[in-house]
C-alpha cells in the first residue's frame, strides 16, 4: 500500500511540473499499478492537492474497500464521468487525461461532461498526460521484481517437467504441447499464461509468431516454444528452441549464431545504454553472418503488468536503460521453408551485471 501511495505521489509531482491540477487515469493496468484494484471498472483521479478519488461501480464496493482502502471511493456506473464531475466540483482548472487510452468518442464525452458540470462557469482545460504512468512502470520496485522472479520460476519449472516426462516428442501436435504447457503453469501457481503460448515445429518455427495448430512434431525438426506465466499480475517471457532427434549441421550453425547474438545482447544491458545500441550488439552478429534479413523484429521489450511495455529495444527504439527495468533479449533467425531459432530471456537491468530471471539452459537441447 505504501508503495502505491508513493507511485501516486510520483504522478502527482509530474502533474505539478506540467501545470496540471489533476490527472484522470483510465487505463485499467495503470489504475491497478497506482491503487492495487483488479476489477474491470475503475478509474482514478490523482489531484495535486493530494485528495485523490477512486471511481468504480456497485459491483466492486467490497473489493474496492479491501484493495483501495487509502483512497476516497466514488461509486457510479459511469465511473469516468463521475470523476470528471468531481474534478470540476473540486476546482480543477487543468485536467490531464490518458490520450493513448481514451477513444475519440470518449474524449468528446468527457468534454461534454466537463461543460455540463461547469454549468456556465469555467470549463477545465483538457491536456494529455501522455504515457506518464507507463514511464513510471518501466522501472520496477523490489515487490514487482520478486513477482517477476516467481513468474519466471513457474515457467522454468513447467518446461523442465514436460521435458523430463517426455511430453516433447515426435508424434504429438503443437496444440497438445501448448495446452499441456499452459496447464502445467497453472498447476504450478500461475494465474494464467502470459500470452497465447507459441509452439512451432518444422517449417512453422521459421514464423516468428506462429499460432500452434495440428502440425505433428517430427524427428529432426526444430521445436520453438515461446511462453510465460503470470503471477500477481506480472508476466514472464521466455523462448527456447530445441531439436527432436538428430540435429543437422545447418541447425547447429543457426542455433550457435543466435546463441552468440543473444549473449551479446544480454551483455549490452547496462544502466545508461542506448536501446538502439543494445539491439545492434546482437543484430550486428547476425548481419555479419549474412542473416540480417532473417531477423525481422526488435531485440526485446519491457515486461511487467503487460507482456509488452516500455522500453522497446530495437532499431526504432528511443531512450536509455535504467536500473530496475525488466526487459527481454530475444534475437532470432528464421529461414523460410526450413526452420527458425529464437532464444529469449527475461532480465533485470542493475547497476552491475543484469539479473537473469529465466534460468532454463540455453544449450542446444536434442530430445
Amino acid at each position: 500500500m505504501a508503495s502505491r501511495a508513493a507511485r501516486r505521489d510520483a504522478l502527482r509531482a509530474t502533474a505539478a511540473e506540467r501545470g496540471f491540477d489533476a490527472v484522470l487515469v483510465t487505463n485499467l493496468l495503470n489504475v491497478r499499478y497506482l491503487t492495487g484494484f483488479t476489477g474491470s471498472n475503475g478509474a482514478l483521479l490523482v489531484r495535486v492537492d493530494r485528495a485523490d478519488l477512486f471511481g468504480t461501480d456497485g459491483r466492486y464496493t467490497t473489493q474496492a474497500a479491501t484493495q483501495v482502502p487509502d483512497v476516497e471511493v466514488v461509486v457510479d456506473r459511469a465511473t469516468v464521468a463521475a470523476l470528471a464531475r468531481e474534478a470540476v466540483r473540486r476546482g480543477a482548472g487543468r485536467l490531464a487525461y490518458e490520450s493513448h487510452d481514451l477513444t475519440v468518442d470518449g474524449l468528446h464525452g468527457l468534454q461534454r461532461v466537463l461543460t455540463d458540470a461547469a454549468a456556465g462557469g469555467t470549463v477545465p482545460e483538457l491536456a494529455s498526460v501522455r504515457r506518464a504512468v507507463e514511464a513510471q512502470r518501466a522501472i520496477k520496485d523490489d515487490g514487482e521484481i520478486e513477482a517477476l522472479r516467481r513468474a519466471c520460476a513457474v515457467a522454468d519449472q513447467a518446461l523442465a517437467e514436460l521435458a523430463a516426462e517426455g511430453a516433447l516428442r515426435p508424434g504429438r501436435t503443437e496444440l497438445q504441447v501448448g495446452r499441456e504447457l499452459d496447464a502445467r503453469m497453472l498447476a504450478l501457481g500461475a494465474e494464467a499464461p502470459s500470452f497465447e503460448t507459441i509452439v512451432a515445429t518444422g517449417v512453422n518455427s521459421a514464423i516468428p509468431h506462429h499460432r500452434p495448430d495440428a502440425t505433428v512434431l517430427r524427428e529432426g525438426d526444430f521445436l520453438k516454444i515461446d511462453f510465460g506465466a503470470t503471477v500477481d499480475g506480472y508476466h514472464s517471457d521466455m523462448t527456447r528452441t530445441l531439436v527432436l532427434g538428430h540435429a543437422a549441421d545447418w541447425q547447429r550453425e543457426i542455433y550457435e549464431l543466435v546463441a552468440a547474438a543473444q549473449a551479446a545482447g544480454r551483455a549490452a544491458l547496462a544502466v545508461g545504454a542506448d536501446v538502439v545500441a543494445v539491439d545492434s550488439a546482437a543484430r550486428d552478429a547476425i548481419i555479419e553472418a549474412g542473416h540480417g534479413d532473417h531477423f525481422p523484429h526488435g531485440l526485446g521489450h519491457g515486461v511487467g503488468l503487460e507482456i509488452h511495455e516500455a522500453p522497446g529495444i530495437g532499431q526504432l527504439g528511443a531512450g536509455t536503460l535504467a536500473a530496475g527495468m525488466a526487459v527481454t533479449v530475444e534475437p532470432g533467425v528464421y529461414l523460410p521453408d526450413h526452420g527458425g531459432v529464437r532464444i529469449e530471456d527475461t532480465l533485470i537491468v542493475t547497476d552491475d551485471a543484469p539479473e537473469l530471471l529465466t534460468l532454463t539452459s540455453k544449450e542446444l537441447l536434442v530430445l
